[in-house]
């Protein structure tokens, strides 16, 4: 499964994506993310250049890097969030990657309520549609106010008529929810098509996503699970830190270089 490993960028909030690229490549990655969150880590946004676009997909060729996945998180409640998803399938084609990955509310800080899966459900069709068109595929986060376990992002995707698929976010399961990513994650395997690998340590509703190993998870345990299910798709490690974030861009690439040598280790090479 270690081929299956990627770098999310938005651990490099903060840092140029050409400091994410060369820092996870150093570190052993070959697969990256992309993060496309507008207003938080914009490391490719669908308004750039075409001029643009080919120099950073030079900068990945070149650097032995291949994008697996546009993280385009947007408050899909609003036609502003909608629209920014649909533009963030112009990217996935760009990057030649499948995967398109959003969550349902704001990307942080979200406290919307979601009484009505109809109007969800109709305001993601327009994504839906559009990745049907061009092959991609939209993946919903466990994340935030309303979906935050694997079970209820589960739910949601089947009244998508299996349109739509799971990024299952171990961290975040914690986090918003304060469950741990063992029997959710077993639970909603069936439907779970993208990984954000992260920790946790702290308490529950804690800010605190270290490096891969550093943390309280047990992914001796979450690998079993893939292994068991056969679980192929991308496993996008994501590292958060702490609200005070990382003091600079050396701990950043210590904690992505201790979370590739922790998971080759686990994972065998």
């Amino acid at each position: 499964m270690l081929g299956q490993l990627a770098i999310n960028s938005n651990t490099y909030h903060g840092f140029s994506l050409e400091e994410a690229v060369k820092g996870a490549r150093e570190a052993g990655f070959r697969n990256i993310e992309l993060a496309a969150v507008r207003d938080h880590t914009a490391h490719v946004l669908p308004e750039m250049s075409s001029d643009e676009i080919l120099r950073i997909r030079k900068l990945l060729d070149e650097s032995g890097m291949k994008c697996v996945g546009i993280s385009s998180h947007s408050n899909v409640m609003t036609e502003e969030g909608v629209a920014n998803l649909v533009k963030g399938i112009d990217l996935a084609m760009s990057f030649e990657c499948r995967y398109v990955t959003t969550a349902t509310g704001d990307s942080h800080g979200d406290k919307d309520v979601i009484d009505d899966l109809v109007v969800l459900i109709e305001n993601l069709l327009p994504a839906i549609r559009k990745c049907e068109e061009n092959g991609k595929l939209l993946v919903i986060e466990t994340h935030g106010n309303n979906f935050a376990t694997g079970v209820e992002v589960q739910r949601l995707v089947r009244a998508l008529d299996d349109r739509v698929k799971v990024n299952y976010d171990t961290g975040n399961v914690i986090f918003y929810a304060g469950v741990l990513p063992y029997e959710d994650l077993k639970a909603s395997i069936d439907d779970v098509r993208f990984i954000h690998l992260k920790d946790k340590a702290g308490e529950l509703a804690e800010w605190n996503f270290p490096a891969i190993g550093d943390g309280e998870i047990d992914f001796d345990k979450v690998f079993t699970i893939l292994r068991e299910s056969n679980y192929k798709g991308p496993i996008s490690v994501e590292i958060e830190f702490t609200p005070g974030g990382p003091k600079n861009l050396a701990e950043v690439n210590e904690s992505v270089r201790k979370s590739y040598q922790f998971l080759s280790s686990l994972l065998g090479s």
